[in-house]
């Protein structure tokens, strides 16, 4: 009985110290968490895609909280709403962003890119894209297995079975960059919404020369200027034979879709144009011919 009992006493005392020394060790070793952290988390999607540029929607509660400012920091899932409520919970000032989305820079259709080969590996672009230059003449476009789907979390992009292209719903996009990720290509990339979600952009990302370009896809950047030339804002530069249209500085006069021979240049979401009247000179010159 006695042995009984001074194995329980032992027994407390030791569970007595080792209490204490937990005591004091958590005391002097506490990690202090600012409680705006949580807080901030909770309003943010929990989407955790990436987006923000941060490791997960916990990570970016905890720049938002340890920078002091949310300049240059911005919830593409949660969108402007969300930010406005991070600002409220910080008293920071929320700023301003611009809506982006997703869009996909190739117009190599089935019709205007002819298939040359057929590839029968795993249904992967990755995979694809390390093995070989896609089923068609042109190495740069779409390999159409669909990484860009399946990467996106949001159910925005699609693959279209009559194109062979990804097609973005800019209703669910919400610019995460998981599909930006995803391709190996490198023909989606994240620009600017637009007002009324009108866009201009070149729809290539083909860098041969013009004749190899062109054979490969009929609707192929040449590299020809023409739309350099035309911009009156020097929004559009040209570089290693292919146009880019720099969204931030694009007024959307489409001055350069006029002029693109190869009609390589998107026009998203604008009204129909409005046929040009003729000129005197013309319509006296129709006349004389008949």
């Amino acid at each position: 009985m006695n042995l009984i009992l001074i194995a329980v006493i032992s027994l407390g005392a030791i569970a007595l110290v080792l209490a204490a020394v937990l005591y004091v060790a958590s005391k002097k070793f506490a990690v202090y968490e600012d409680p705006r952290i949580a807080q901030v988390s909770e309003v943010l999607p929990q989407a955790n895609c990436g987006g923000c540029g941060y490791p997960g929607c916990s990570g970016f509660a905890d720049a938002c909280v340890k920078a002091g400012s949310l300049e240059g920091k911005f919830c593409p899932v949660g969108g402007q709403p969300v930010m406005s409520q991070v600002a409220s919970i910080l008293g920071l000032d929320a700023g301003t962003a611009e809506p982006m989305v997703a869009v996909v820079r190739c117009n190599g259709t089935c019709t205007n890119r002819p298939r040359t080969n057929m590839y029968d590996g795993a249904k992967s672009c990755a995979i694809a894209a390390s093995l070989y230059g896609g089923e068609t003449g042109c190495s740069y476009g779409c390999l159409g297995c669909g990484d860009c789907v399946a990467a996106c979390q949001f159910d925005a992009i699609h693959m279209n079975p009559e194109t062979g292209l990804p097609e973005v719903d800019e209703e669910k996009c919400t610019a995460c960059g998981a599909c930006v990720k995803a391709c190996p290509k490198a023909i989606i990339e994240l620009r600017a919404k637009g007002k009324k979600s009108r866009r201009v952009y070149v729809s290539c990302v083909n860098r041969d020369k013009g004749a190899v370009a062109r054979k490969a896809c009929t609707v192929s950047c040449i590299g020809c200027g023409k739309c350099v030339k035309t911009c009156p804002f020097e929004a559009i530069t040209l570089e290693n034979n292919l146009a880019y249209i720099d969204y931030n500085k694009c007024k959307s006069c489409r001055k350069c879709v006029e002029v693109c021979p190869q009609h390589t240049i998107i026009e998203l979401n604008f009204p129909p144009r409005k046929p040009k009247e003729e000129t005197p000179v013309a319509e006296a010159a129709k006349t004389s011919e008949a």
